[in-house]
């Protein structure tokens, strides 16, 4: 299993069809890669969208470019590796072994026998998770 530190930002916008199709389609647009992307509802009209850029300064140009107004950098800890059965329970015993709270995390296998996970500590014990986690 590979993990990584992933910093990522976020917008907020109205909750209505397209809101993501919009922001992502432009900044496919500016060049930007994305290693991960998740939408969650903040309330009956808002939605956050959370943008994990390959490269920071990449999505930085092309939210200026593009009069967006991004908030971050955050961390997280970007997780993959061949899926297999426990995998992620593997994770989160190592952190709670160190008594590490994982307040989110989202996750997604692929077909080709792979996984992804975003596991998201406080940013107090941010450093001990890395450590925890081999990075």
């Amino acid at each position: 299993m590979k993990v990584e530190r992933a910093s990522y930002y976020y917008v907020t916008v109205h909750d209505e069809p397209g809101e993501a199709y919009r922001l992502l389609s432009s900044l496919a647009e500016g060049g930007v890669q994305l290693l991960a992307f998740s939408a969650i509802p903040m309330g009956e009209q808002r939605t956050q969208l959370m943008l994990f850029p390959e490269s920071a300064p990449r999505l930085a140009r092309a939210a200026e470019e593009r009069g967006l107004e991004l908030r971050g950098p955050e961390n997280a800890l970007l997780c993959r590796g061949d899926d297999r059965l426990g995998a992620l329970a593997d994770i989160h015993r190592q952190l709670y072994d160190a008594k590490i709270n994982v307040y989110a995390s989202s996750g997604v296998t692929a077909d080709c026998g792979r996984f992804g996970y975003v596991v998201y500590v406080r940013a107090e014990q941010f450093e001990e998770a890395a450590g925890v986690l081999g990075i």
